[in-house]
């Protein structure tokens, strides 16, 4: 049995007319928790026992590279352009080392690693502060690793926007079917195969989990070997074999507010071959 948000909020209002509180409310929920946002995967589709992901900024060339991979992700999930900073829907977006890494820039660091833009998603994190603070259970974490976000089961409260210490959420305040003041669409080309969204849910990167489904990889990943073959780079954490862990064995990575034990499953190379560890050598 499947709840939707409208059917949801009818409950809550009818429990507490009887006097019985939250506890049949999230007693039905939690029979449900998962239903709203499981599918179907074929045999084509890509497993892991831990999705993660590396992204190499010395792969980044120019403004173009960045704006590829995030055009391609909003494209792809009909995230719409909205001008005003206040009703922006992101799901990857660019930000300095200061903003992105608080706390681990020194004086002494080069200007070009300072200036450098930094590309940000979901961090997808082991330990998630979303998915505790969650009422519904429409953030909720997958036996793979993937933080998902349910839009159907969202009620808007925005607990989990308080509790994300990445800022990796957005609130949709506006619809997205509409135009901007220049008369043009907020979603330039709707991707029929993706659902838009409705006003007052939560909305994030979900390490394209409807690609993964099919075989194929998030498009962020396949975008970026267009311009830079391995500035993006997406496997099984857990497999000791995969690219990601021999670039996390091989090359220093950091990731983002590690001192608050979310463990996020994105890791970043800042520099290129430079620092990469050569065994013999040791």
């Amino acid at each position: 049995m499947s709840m939707n948000r409208r059917e949801f909020i009818k409950l809550a209002g009818i429990s507490t007319l009887v006097g019985v509180g939250g506890v049949s409310v999230f007693n039905k929920l939690q029979q449900n928790a998962l239903e709203a946002s499981e599918f179907t995967a074929g045999t084509e589709a890509l497993n892991a026992k831990q999705w993660a992901m590396v992204i190499d900024m010395s792969k980044f060339k120019t403004p173009e590279d960045y704006k590829r991979c995030m055009d391609a992700c909003h494209s792809t999930h009909n995230v719409p352009n909205f001008s005003n900073p206040k009703d922006e829907i992101k799901w990857i977006w660019p930000e300095t080392f200061e903003h992105a890494f608080p706390g681990q820039e020194h004086k002494y660091m080069n200007e070009e690693t300072k200036e450098k833009s930094f590309l940000l998603l979901c961090n997808h994190c082991a330990n998630p502060a979303c998915v505790r603070v969650c009422p519904t259970k429409a953030t909720f974490k997958r036996k793979d690793g993937v933080v998902m976000q349910d839009m159907h089961r969202c009620i808007g409260c925005r607990f989990c926007m308080a509790a994300c210490p990445f800022g990796a959420r957005s609130f949709n305040y506006r619809s997205s079917r509409g135009k901007d003041a220049n008369g043009q669409p907020l979603i330039k080309e709707e991707n029929t195969a993706y659902p838009t969204r409705m006003i007052g849910v939560v909305e994030k990167c979900t390490f394209c989990t409807e690609r993964l489904a099919v075989g194929k990889l998030p498009k962020c990943v396949e975008v970026s070997d267009e311009f830079s073959k391995g500035a993006l780079v997406f496997g099984d954490l857990a497999d000791a074999n995969s690219e990601v862990r021999k670039i996390i064995n091989t090359k220093y990575t950091i990731r983002r507010k590690p001192e608050l034990g979310t463990e996020p499953s994105v890791f970043y190379v800042i520099g290129g071959n430079d620092y990469a560890i050569v065994p013999e050598l040791l």
